[in-house]
């Protein structure tokens, strides 16, 4: 009979190591699934987190509304050549406002761009298109403000100040002061470098006329012959512009060269904030245009605001509660208004008001009749 050693044969021993190995694969591999589908667990949880966190972030609506004064306007009146000129005038506003927001840029850049745009236009009485007082002399006034800080500037009777609007941002920015006029706005604007211009260049005819006519009625007595025949836009009128940017922050500038024949040193709405000019993120922001004493008796554009957070009233609720208020006391005029959601108001109480907008579409929209 064959002797067997006492040990494990060289076979069963081979086996056993063989199943040794074999196990200790199979716990390895275990190991590194966990450990992969631990990682991918992981990797999917911060995924769902992060893509979570995006689907919550809301690009904020960006929103511009402009306007180049209200009064009365009829079709019958204004020949297709003006009206193409005016439309023009106002689009050429939205545009230098929007490629701001478009972009990116801040509600108060967006404003001024707006507003100097009408300024340098003569069609529009701002800056060079500014109408004369009783002197002969073309006196200005502008304000901006800044919804998020509730900070803002304004110039009231400066006369050789081509952008008046952009010397009142320096007002809000530059100094610690929110109104300065006449000679000392002057001066802070040779001090900042801003630009000055001969009284000449806001010489146009049409604004010379219309003050002749205004004069010759006046001493005739205002008999109602049609040769003193003036027009709202031969009397006053005021541009504005109002943004809301991607930051979700409002802005409101205007400017004006008041009211034709107006005494000396007569300061009206525009750069009374709270009156012609207002901006509050919590709320809207308003740029106003008409008879500017009824807009500081009703402290018109922060009436608006002081509507929608105190009485909960919504933008268009509030505008036009407050266009028939000063209607009430006898004022006409205008206001254009947007809110910190986008939503714009455009109410007025006369025939016509210039105003424009750009759409949900980013098209633009210009409107003159009621």
């Amino acid at each position: 009979m064959p002797q067997f050693p006492s040990g494990k044969s060289d076979f069963f021993s081979l086996a056993e190591a063989n199943s040794a190995d074999y196990w200790f694969e199979i716990r390895s591999m275990w190991k590194r699934c966990f450990l992969i589908c631990g990682l991918l667990s992981l990797a999917a949880l911060a995924g769902a987190q992060h893509f979570g966190k995006m689907s919550s972030i809301k690009e904020t609506k960006i929103g511009l509304v402009v306007h180049g004064g209200a009064g009365t306007m009829e079709r019958g009146k204004m020949t297709p050549e003006k009206e193409r000129e005016y439309r023009g005038g106002i689009e050429n506003a939205l545009r230098a406002g929007w490629e701001i927001l478009q972009r990116g840029g801040s509600s108060l850049d967006a404003t001024e761009a707006a507003v100097r745009t009408f300024e340098d236009d003569p069609l529009f009485n701002a800056g060079k298109g500014s109408v004369f007082n009783a002197a002969g002399i073309n006196e200005m006034d502008a304000a901006i403000m800044d919804g998020r800080t509730l900070k803002a500037g304004a110039v009231a009777c400066v006369q050789h100040v081509k952008n008046p609007i952009s010397l009142a941002r320096l007002v809000m920015e530059k100094s610690p002061h929110i109104v300065m006029s006449a000679a000392g706005a002057e001066d802070f604007a040779k001090q900042h470098g801003v630009e000055l211009v001969d009284a000449n260049y806001f010489f146009t005819q049409d604004r010379w006329d219309a003050l002749q006519k205004l004069k010759a009625s006046e001493k005739a007595g205002g008999n109602g012959d049609k040769k003193f025949y003036l027009s709202d836009q031969d009397l006053h009128g005021t541009v504005g512009a109002v943004a809301l940017d991607r930051n979700g922050n409002l802005a409101a500038a205007t400017s004006t060269g008041g009211k034709t024949g107006k005494l000396s040193g007569r300061i009206g709405d525009t750069p009374i904030i709270g009156g012609g000019t207002y901006a509050n993120n919590a709320t809207c922001a308003v740029s106003g245009t008409g008879d500017g004493e009824f807009f500081i008796m009703s402290t018109a554009t922060h009436d608006v605001s002081a509507m929608m957070e105190y009485g909960r009233k919504s933008l268009e609720e509030a505008s036009v509660a407050v266009i028939k208020k000063i209607g009430k006391l006898g004022g006409t005029g205008g206001m254009i208004a947007i809110d910190k959601n986008g939503k714009i108001a455009l109410p007025f109480n006369t025939s016509g008001m210039y105003r424009g907008y750009v759409d949900a579409n980013g098209k633009f929209v210009t409107e003159i009749y009621r």
